[in-house]
């Protein structure tokens, strides 16, 4: 069994990574960590896990574990590693963007990217949500080598996007029946993306037009991209069904998806059209799922040398 810690168990993404690892056949929880919450049972803050586990918080670490996630804020797990230590087995996997972008320590937890690398590593920086599906729709063209125009993202993502902490664009009142835009042309999670185009075509000098939206919904990411290109849907089609041939969670389906497909599952779920000389691409995932611990689980399969689907064959809400 892979002995596990979590700090930082109290959030969404904590709670997430809770609910696929009480049912990972693989995995023991040692410890949850958390200072605000230690000595609560953990259904008492993730009431949905009620009858599912007996685990309490605790303000102690454990070192004696295989795999540490840290589900902590950004900028604190940085914070957090350099105030403690852990054996030099031990695996991190951080779900904040302090180690992702150029950094020789921590590889880029995209899989569908780096997957060698990632089965090498001890160090994994999970990937931002809007980044891993905004990746997963442009990666097999930057593989070609055929990004050569400014590419327009339009993506739309859930409440829980913005975390636990209450805020005014979170508060049921002002979200419900509202869509907003935020950040635009600015999200952090642009540097990602450039960064991972980057890797696999280096030329690429062109603009990521990124414009996110807050949408009236909890969980997932609808993110609509389009960019010039000469390839026809036919070349388009055959160049993703190959780039992910080895991609068990990213899926190219042959009719108009929605975003109830991918909630609560690790999936990404990939559409092409063609008009004209754009070419559109559908991309869609759970953000707490690919966008976050489902990722994160899918690493840490990789590093201990499970199959990478091991624990994550989510069942998805239809209806």
């Amino acid at each position: 069994m892979i002995k596990v810690g979590i700090v930082g168990g109290a959030g969404y993404t904590g709670g997430e990574l809770l609910r696929i690892l009480l049912n990972h056949p693989q995995v023991s929880i040692q410890f949850i960590h958390s200072q605000s919450n230690a000595g609560n049972p953990v259904y008492a803050v993730h009431q949905d896990l009620l009858g599912e586990t007996d685990l309490y918080f605790a303000d102690k670490l454990e070192k004696d574990i295989d795999v540490l996630f840290l589900c902590v804020g950004h900028g604190d797990a940085g914070k957090f590693l350099e105030n403690n230590t852990f054996p030099e087995n031990v695996k991190l996997i951080d779900l904040s963007r302090d180690h992702r972008i150029a950094n020789s320590e921590w590889v880029y937890g995209l899989p569908e990217l780096n997957k060698t690398q990632i089965q090498e590593s001890t160090k994994i920086a999970n990937p931002g949500c809007f980044a891993t599906c905004v990746q997963l729709a442009l990666l097999p063209l930057a593989s070609a080598g055929v990004l050569k125009n400014e590419i327009h993202v339009n993506a739309t993502t859930g409440s829980t996007g913005a975390g636990q902490k209450p805020m005014k664009t979170t508060h049921f009142t002002w979200r419900n029946s509202n869509l907003s835009i935020y950040k635009a042309f600015t999200h952090q999670h642009l540097d990602e993306i450039y960064q991972s185009i980057s890797q696999l075509q280096p030329t690429f000098d062109k603009s990521v037009n990124f414009l996110p939206h807050r949408g009236a919904f909890s969980r997932g990411i609808f993110a609509s991209a389009y960019t010039e290109t000469d390839l026809t849907l036919e070349e388009a089609q055959k160049l993703y069904s190959e780039f992910y041939k080895d991609a068990p969670f990213t899926i190219l389906s042959d009719f108009n998806p929605n975003l109830k497909q991918i909630v609560n599952t690790n999936k990404c779920v990939l559409y092409l059209e063609k008009h004209e000389n754009k070419l559109l691409i559908i991309s869609m995932i759970d953000n707490l799922a690919k966008g976050a611990s489902g990722q994160a689980v899918q690493n840490m399969n990789l590093m201990c040398g499970l199959p990478e689907t091991t624990g994550l064959r989510l069942k998805n809400s239809a209806f």
